[in-house]
């Protein structure tokens, strides 16, 4: 069954050889990427493609409703190597609309670790229960909790020892919030950018 998995690799790696025939020696000899794209891993939101970039041109993390949560090594570990030794100049945090992580989030019942994954989420909705509570519908309601959350993990990337260490060294790297619309393709600027 998996056997289109590899098919598909072999066509889509012939193709890029026959338009580009020095992109995969290129690609091996180094990464250089400027940006790093925190997001989530939901299958509809792939990275490269919807911001036009090749691989080898964004280092790329992803975990359920983007999260950047201080006790996650995972997380930390490509954000250090990301700005430290790859010398991203950008980090872009991109939730999306439709985020199931941020439906959960919100749903009374325990999902067992996933819930636990997802409370910072449930916290923010609590901190912001006001201005949620203007939404004109339980969509509405989600599509904002997921730019408070975007919001959120632009200053938790931002307070980190990674990013404040490389501020006081000099190093230019500038934190990004953005939405994604997957009934639009489109990606949504939230003017929370953050640098030294």
């Amino acid at each position: 069954m998996l056997e289109n998995l590899f098919q598909n690799n072999a066509t889509w790696a012939r193709d890029r050889v026959r338009s580009d025939p020095e992109f995969f020696r290129r690609l091996a000899r180094q990464q250089a990427p400027e940006y790093l794209w925190i997001g989530c891993s939901d299958s509809r939101v792939p990275a490269n493609e919807i911001i036009g970039l090749d691989p080898g041109e964004v280092f790329v993390h992803r975990n359920v409703a983007n999260l950047v949560i201080h006790s996650d090594m995972n997380c930390f570990a490509v954000l250090q190597f990301a700005v430290e030794v790859l010398k991203v100049r950008h980090v872009i945090v991109c939730g999306h609309y439709g985020c199931g992580g941020v439906r959960t989030a919100l749903d009374e019942e325990s999902h067992g670790v996933i819930s636990n994954w997802l409370r910072p989420i449930r916290e923010i909705a609590d901190l912001r229960a006001d201005e949620l509570a203007q939404a004109e519908s339980r969509s509405a309601f989600e599509d904002k909790l997921c730019e408070f959350n975007v919001q959120r993990q632009v200053d938790n990337v931002s307070n980190s020892t990674v990013v404040t260490d490389a501020w006081r060294r000099g190093q230019e790297v500038t934190i990004h919030g953005w939405v994604y619309g997957l009934k639009d393709g489109l990606l949504r600027n939230l003017h929370v950018s953050r640098s030294a």
